[in-house]
């Protein structure tokens, strides 16, 4: 993440150069952490702190708690069974010994601990065999005279390659020498910060870089200090502002309103063999509304699977086609696009609707006619993954942009599409399948306005979810056995995180294979990421068509094909997953009117916050409740898939912990933006960096 800039603050973007000691050797293993600037390291907080403050008697000391104590070298040996090991034994006027061990050192090291010199060391005694021993404690060999303790907690900064703790330290003092005036320095108002009892900036980064020695190590350790939150506060503003920028920007250059001619949408309607929910009519009226403004809608829509996101895009892309204009659907990967194609088309081209289809496996001849049409504007609806944003693809009268599963696109790849409006900016529509919590959705698409599907179409039957040991996989091959014989479908998922699809697909060719072996009479099908595109396509179809018992697959299928009569998941190695993605793959099933049931097949023994997940996930089907805790459990960059999002780079703030903080973030961004736009301006400057990352995205 780019490192917040204090252009307010003078000297703020003075380059490290300043400081004595750093050179260009120094400056440049700064650099590659991101520190290039008085403001970076007046920002390069502790991950932790250590208290010197007072001396632990040795016979005082409790395993597992840091302590620093002082005594004289009493024994020192010097070993090398497996690799080198150096242990100092020392003891104190409470008459207790305390073993040092060393795995690193150096000889100088060996004689500073000659018999009777006194050490002071610092660190987390363990139980030893004789007695506790603290393994690589900070320590220094003291003089005679020496005395002075610490004034204030010492802080633990992260490490930086190549530059010594010791030195990293002496470098922050020197820039905090530095920091300018509170009066220079601060941008929040005052009186809001009192109401909320907390610090200056400045004191806040004083305060958090030497804490006195009575200030409270537990809140520090767990983030919610005043100073801490004080930090937390300014950055979650900051991206609450670099956001509601960009959505004004994008609103301020106006769009060609629709006028909302519904006499298509009334004939989809009208061939349906289903009614909508009340909340998909809820959802598409607040579509409609927004598409009948000059200014571009910026809506997401969210909905569990198989809530009926879809149909709701569908409608709203016939408002566009009713106006002769076009619009655009956007899937993460082909198979989920390909299925919305097909979809789209079921319901679409009998109305007169042409529906288009672009990914990057359309080539040669077919892409040549598929890009004429677009640009022709002959194709009313065009479906495709992102690569619909690439040079080359030019729509003659783009009203309407259908982005599904956010979650997967970076806020860039989504404000790409504005560039192919052709003069217009075109709507945007974002549909995802992972719930997100309020709290979430208001900070990280605070450029948004969010709706929710929240109710079911009915007919869809509750998914019965229970957890089994590894141990039980015989007794569960034989459940799918009586299953499918019984003409009912089941989906075998196969799992494995951070390992290759090489290694993801032998698993599933292995389990394809096991599987073979023991229900002989059954067909089974195997889908992974390494096959070709149209042999997954034709497998899925296959199963989809019921020509296949039983489907073998990666979580390819985790966003994707339909089958109702599919009412049995086995999920393998379940507790590697998180609970968004075994919620998503889980609703796969129960699409039918077949009770369904799914399994997550775990290997023991569970760690406590795998068990949660797997308690919760056998508890409710409901994706809000799902995602709510699985924002607990595992915070938020998992939830929003944000390493492409521009979110993930917090610095200080957590939206976890500090979500209580979100409704003074809103109330203050409101303020900001109406009274004093220059300082919102500077506050995202400070914090994003030039904004760059949103409004020219």
């Amino acid at each position: 993440m780019p490192a917040p800039h204090f252009h307010a603050a003078a000297g703020a973007d003075a380059s490290l150069g300043v400081l004595s000691g750093v050179g260009p050797v120094l400056r440049e293993k700064l650099a590659a952490r991101g520190l290039s600037t008085l403001q970076d390291l007046w920002l390069h907080l502790p991950r932790g702190y250590e208290d010197r403050t007072t001396l632990t008697a040795i016979r005082d000391l409790r395993p597992g708690e840091p302590a620093q104590v002082e005594g004289r070298v009493e024994a020192v040996e010097r070993g090398f069974r497996y690799r080198p090991l150096l242990r100092v034994a020392i003891a104190d006027g409470s008459r207790a010994s305390l073993v040092l061990r060393f795995f690193h050192f150096r000889a100088q090291q060996v004689a500073q601990f000659a018999v009777g010199a006194r050490v002071r060391a610092f660190g987390t005694p363990r139980p030893g065999q004789v007695g506790l021993e603290i393994v690589h404690p900070s320590y220094r060999v003291l003089g005679d005279g020496e005395q002075v303790l610490s004034e204030a907690l010492d802080p633990v900064y992260p490490v930086i390659e190549g530059v010594g703790p010791v030195s990293l330290r002496k470098l922050i003092v020197q820039a905090l020498s530095k920091l300018p005036d509170d009066a220079t320095l601060e941008l929040l108002p005052r009186e809001h910060l009192r109401k909320l009892q907390l610090p200056s900036l400045r004191e806040a980064i004083l305060l958090l870089h030497a804490p006195p020695p009575d200030a409270d190590v537990m809140a520090l350790q767990n983030g919610v200090h005043p100073a801490q939150r004080r930090l937390a506060l300014e950055e979650l503003l900051a991206h609450q502002l670099g956001l509601r920028r960009q959505r004004l920007a994008l609103q301020a250059e106006g769009t060609r309103a629709l006028r909302g001619d519904e006499a298509l949408v009334e004939r989809l309607l009208a061939t349906l063999p289903f009614t909508l929910t009340a909340a998909q009519q809820r959802v598409y009226a607040q579509v409609r509304e927004d598409l009948r403004k000059p200014r571009p809608m910026l809506r997401l829509v969210q909905g569990d699977v198989g809530s009926g996101k879809t149909v709701v895009a569908a409608m709203a892309a016939l408002l566009a086609v009713a106006d002769g204009r076009q619009a655009a659907l956007m899937a993460p990967t082909e198979l989920l696009a390909e299925q919305h194609c097909h979809g789209l088309r079921g319901w679409l081209e009998p109305l007169g609707v042409r529906v288009c289809w672009l990914a990057g496996k359309v080539t040669g001849k077919a892409r040549a006619k598929a890009l004429a049409e677009v640009a022709a504007g002959t194709a009313h609806v065009v479906v495709g993954t992102h690569a619909l944003m690439q040079e080359g693809v030019e729509f003659q009268d783009l009203a309407l942009a259908i982005v599904d599963e956010q979650h997967r696109f970076g806020v860039h790849q989504r404000l790409a599409l504005r560039d192919k409006g052709r003069g217009s900016v075109p709507h945007q529509l974002v549909m995802t399948a992972t719930p997100i919590p309020r709290t979430l959705a208001m900070s990280a698409y605070a450029d948004l306005d969010v709706s929710a599907i929240d109710e079911l179409p009915p007919g869809r039957t509750p998914v019965t979810t229970v957890a089994l040991s590894v141990d039980r996989r015989d007794e569960l091959i034989e459940r799918i056995r009586f299953a499918c014989a019984e003409g009912r479908q089941a989906y075998w998922v196969c799992t494995l995180i951070d390992e290759s699809d090489e290694v993801e697909a032998q698993a599933a060719q292995t389990t394809f294979e096991t599987l073979q072996a023991a229900v002989k009479e059954h067909r089974i099908g195997l889908v992974h990421g390494r096959m070709k595109p149209a042999d997954k396509q034709a497998t899925m179809l296959a199963f989809k068509a019921g020509e296949l018992d039983l489907l073998v697959a990666t979580t390819v299928i985790e966003v994707g094909v339909d089958v109702p009569n599919a009412s049995l998941m086995v999920i393998e190695n379940a507790e590697r997953l998180g609970l968004a993605q075994l919620h998503q793959l889980r609703g796969r099933v129960g699409r039918g009117s077949a009770a369904s049931s799914c399994v997550l097949l775990y290997q023991g023994p569970l760690s406590a916050l795998a068990r949660q997940r797997l308690d919760t996930l056998r508890q409710t089907n409901d994706g809000f409740a799902i995602a709510e805790k699985d924002l607990q459990l595992r915070g938020p960059g998992e939830l929003l898939g944000t390493r492409q999002t521009g979110l993930a780079g917090f610095r200080i703030a957590d939206l976890v912990r500090d979500a209580d903080l979100l409704p003074q973030v809103h109330a203050l961004a409101d303020r900001l933006l109406a009274s004093a736009p220059d300082t919102a301006d500077r506050i995202v400057e400070r914090w994003v960096g030039g904004a760059a990352r949103y409004a020219s995205a």
